[in-house]
């Protein structure tokens, strides 16, 4: 099934300037041709039609999947919060009078993706070694990337929260890829302006994030 996705402006990539009016024409989990709306719109009336409001880029991706995934656990918020608060919690002695499980590992695992997925991320990188974790990750549909230089090292890269604009210069850094026809359908949607003032909205500004075609977060 076609898909028409139409945001006020569209930012290809890292060193791309901003398209206003912008769409992207997606087929199944391909996009097939990005472009003006109006010149999308005609080629392909049949297609269906999301308007976005702000600013459609590339999907992001968060370094330190291991840091957050696997030395971090994340309280279900329904059943654990007056217990253990709603912030993920880092403290080695904490984490071990948790005693947790794999599989209780394996369901903070998914619920941190659902942040990462709720801040525009499409992939993760980072060495991770619990199985239920990262089936957790690919059943998310974040992408698991290898370790990025440095990662993981003393005084490394360190994902200190689900934010993946964390300590980065140039917010662009955090761009997985390009919008391109003929390319995987994955990005990010944010209530930006454009490409300066993505910054300031952060990636907490994300409206929607899709990967595959599929559309697996939806601002309420």
């Amino acid at each position: 099934m076609l898909t028409l996705h139409r945001a006020d402006a569209l930012l290809t990539g890292r060193g791309a300037d901003p398209l206003p009016g912008g769409a992207v024409l997606v087929d199944g989990g391909r996009i097939t041709a990005v472009g003006p709306y109006e010149e999308l719109g005609a080629r392909a009336p049949q297609a269906r039609v999301r308007r976005w409001p702000g600013l459609l880029t590339p999907g992001l991706v968060l370094h330190g999947a291991r840091e957050l995934l696997e030395e971090a656990y994340h309280p279900d918020g329904q059943f654990e919060a007056d217990a253990l608060g709603t912030e993920p919690i880092t403290s080695a002695a904490e984490l071990a009078a948790l005693g947790l499980t794999e599989a209780r590992r394996g369901s903070s695992a998914r619920r941190a993706a659902q942040k990462l997925l709720a801040r525009g991320a499409v992939a993760v990188s980072g060495r991770l070694t619990v199985p239920a974790v990262r089936t957790a990750v690919a059943r998310s549909g974040l992408e698991l990337l290898p370790p990025a230089a440095g990662e993981g090292a003393p005084g490394g890269r360190r994902a200190v929260s689900a934010d993946p604009f964390e300590g980065l210069a140039d917010v662009r850094e955090a761009f997985h890829g390009v919008v391109a026809a003929g390319g995987p359908a994955r990005f990010a949607v944010f209530a930006a302006a454009g490409a300066g003032s993505l910054r300031e909205a952060g990636s907490a500004a994300c409206v929607a994030t899709v990967i595959g075609g599929r559309l697996l977060h939806r601002r309420r």
